[in-house]
């Protein structure tokens, strides 16, 4: 479908709760998702909120191969996760470093779950239920919080950890998430 802009962080949109899809298999939803995974694409994210795109629904999609952004990460499987719940299975939290399309040119340590459950449907309605570990469920959480108005600033505990990519990594290509 299309490439759509991305909102940033302050954009109004971003900061509230979105609403939960309730029709499936239908044409706006299908052009939603359309329109999401040609903007990720683009953008050579790892993941995609529907509120980034300035549509306030509780989907999100993620998944990553191989990607020069993420030399030593797992495959995280391509979802599309509607309605998401997020469980935590362990009180364990790991701080690593996040950026975000929605936070251009800035970095992060951001405090995140290391073991989570996440259940939701896909785009017809059909049941999603993972256990997701390291880098997947840490795309996972960013993405969901999205979808509940949360920004990966918000979780920063130690704002010396927060700042421009090009600050913090003199002299390396990082691109925003």
């Amino acid at each position: 479908m299309a490439v759509k802009p991305v909102l940033r962080m302050g954009h109004p949109v971003l900061l509230q709760r979105s609403q939960e899809v309730r029709d499936f298999g239908t044409a706006g939803l299908d052009a939603l998702l359309d329109d999401m995974r040609d903007t990720m694409a683009a953008l050579n994210g790892a993941g995609l909120a529907a509120p980034q795109i300035g549509v306030p629904l509780r989907v999100v999609i993620f998944g990553v191969e191989a990607n020069a952004r993420y030399p030593d990460a797992p495959p995280v499987p391509n979802t599309v996760l509607v309605n998401p719940v997020l469980t935590p299975l362990s009180p364990e939290q790991e701080e690593d470093w996040e950026g975000c399309l929605s936070v251009p040119g800035m970095r992060g340590r951001v405090p995140r779950y290391t073991r989570l459950r996440y259940q939701g449907v896909d785009e017809r309605g059909a049941p999603i239920d993972r256990i997701a570990e390291g880098f997947h469920a840490r795309v996972v959480q960013h993405e969901v919080d999205h979808l509940d108005g949360v920004l990966y600033p918000m979780r920063i505990r130690d704002f010396t950890t927060f700042g421009f990519t090009e600050e913090l990594f003199p002299g390396q290509v990082i691109a925003d998430d």
